[in-house]
């Protein structure tokens, strides 16, 4: 069986985890919240409420993936620690919620390039992010470096221009009315699409030098970034262009720009976004392939997807198959039901992370160290511990308070998964688990 190639350092892993968060999240997905938070300060509140459900998910992916640093994030970490059908369920809704995510991604980039061709725009972006990606992991990794750049000189113009020409009403940032408890954990559910971008790290366990020291420490210095930037923008969003506005808005960023008084930035942040968010679909597609590699590995899905190219270490088969499925997305798709239904899968998928990692010892894995050493141990343990019950909680409210249209697609296909999953067993009862591939390239 041919395996992955252990390429990816410390720097590369936090530029991949920006390159997976830094998307449509921040394009697009002020909007949607706000509406349904009803003001400013419920808007910033449900940010820092999906901010911290994402770092107790990130401490317990980051335990996780140190212990079993293999491709396929949750999903091996459920069948690990909870059994095959929780493993099953999360690898389930992560391939399932992450499609709908590179759907979200690839219209977005329509909508800001050319919003009257959006769908045809996706097209393109979809078919383009899929060629890069085949290409291996090396070249995936340079493209996302230069997008990342690109990203974030995008996010400081608009920034610039929103705070320091604009004219911002700061007064607006208090503006609107709250929508109560519920409105505010409805707009973290919606936000939380914007932070999941960090399990492509966990992901990529087999691809990374040193797994066991490096992904624990990418997953919160990407997450950490990217809170604080979402943190800055949605609050010139909001004193530039006020809650109302904001929520009717399709290109806020664009908006933000245009109500500074230059035109001549607008089409420029248009095609930096596009060109960012291109970014994202980049490494979004990369990481669920290497979901569905795992499972097919397990013959959780078809057997053929689990085949790895022998020249590029890519695997191929899943990489085209994802490819496929979203393209059928954004043909027929809306950028804001793709964000919900990915909401809700997404944040399934880390209610089983965090169960998992409610399972791993209380005590670290050397626990005869003298002194500070062990009592440091000991303690970051039972953080995390507590950490991964919050992000179960957490997880699970936030899936509650999602549109129910979002929420119910999310448990269909949940459900229509299970039922596959136990079609499959009734058909080969009791037979042994083996790895899928042997010989020809796979």
């Amino acid at each position: 069986m041919i395996t992955l190639e252990r390429r990816l350092g410390l720097p590369d892993a936090v530029v991949l985890g920006l390159g997976s968060m830094l998307g449509a999240g921040v394009f697009v997905g002020f909007a949607p919240a706000v509406a349904a938070a009803g003001s400013g300060p419920a808007l910033l509140l449900a940010l820092a409420l999906a901010g911290f459900v994402a770092y107790a998910n990130a401490t317990s992916s980051a335990r996780l993936a140190a212990r079993y640093p293999e491709s396929g994030g949750s999903y091996v970490y459920g069948r690990r620690r909870l059994g095959q059908f929780a493993g099953f369920l999360a690898g389930w809704a992560f391939v399932a919620g992450k499609t709908a995510s590179c759907a979200a991604m690839a219209l977005t980039v329509g909508a800001y390039l050319w919003p009257q061709q959006a769908r045809l725009v996706a097209v393109g972006t979809v078919l383009a992010a899929t060629g890069v990606n085949l290409r291996g992991v090396a070249k995936t990794l340079h493209a996302t470096r230069l997008l990342v750049l690109l990203t974030l000189l995008v996010l400081a113009a608009v920034g610039l221009a929103g705070a320091g020409f604009a004219g911002p009403v700061w007064g607006r940032v208090g503006a609107g009315e709250p929508a109560g408890g519920y409105g505010t954990l409805t707009a973290a559910g919606l936000l939380f699409f914007a932070f999941a971008g960090y399990a492509r790290i966990a992901t990529l366990g087999e691809e990374v030098r040193d797994p066991r020291r490096t992904i624990p420490r990418a997953i919160p210095v990407a997450l950490g970034l990217v809170l604080a930037i979402y943190l800055a923008l949605a609050v010139v969003c909001l004193a530039v262009l006020g809650p109302d506005r904001l929520a009717g808005a399709t290109a806020p960023l664009a908006d933000v720009v245009r109500a500074a008084g230059l035109p001549g930035l607008v089409w420029a942040v248009r095609v930096g976004a596009g060109i960012a968010v291109t970014g994202v679909l980049l490494a979004l597609l990369a990481g669920v392939s290497r979901t569905v590699l795992a499972m097919a590995r397990r013959r959780d899905l078809p057997g053929p997807l689990a085949a790895v190219h022998p020249r590029h270490r890519v695997p191929h088969r899943a990489e085209l198959a994802v490819a496929v499925v979203v393209l059928a997305l954004v043909s027929v798709g809306d950028v804001r039901d793709a964000i919900g239904f990915s909401a809700g899968t997404v944040l399934v998928y880390y209610a089983i992370t965090n169960a998992a990692a409610l399972t791993l010892p209380r005590e670290p894995d050397r626990p005869d160290r003298p002194g500070w050493a062990g009592r440091a141990g000991r303690a970051g343990a039972a953080l995390g511990a507590g950490l991964a019950a919050a992000g179960l909680v957490g997880c699970l409210l936030l899936a509650a308070a999602l549109p129910v249209d979002s929420l119910l697609a999310a448990l269909g296909v949940l459900a229509a998964g299970g039922l596959g999953y136990a079609a499959r067993r009734l058909r080969r009862p009791g037979q042994p688990e083996r790895p899928a591939g042997h010989g020809g390239g796979t």
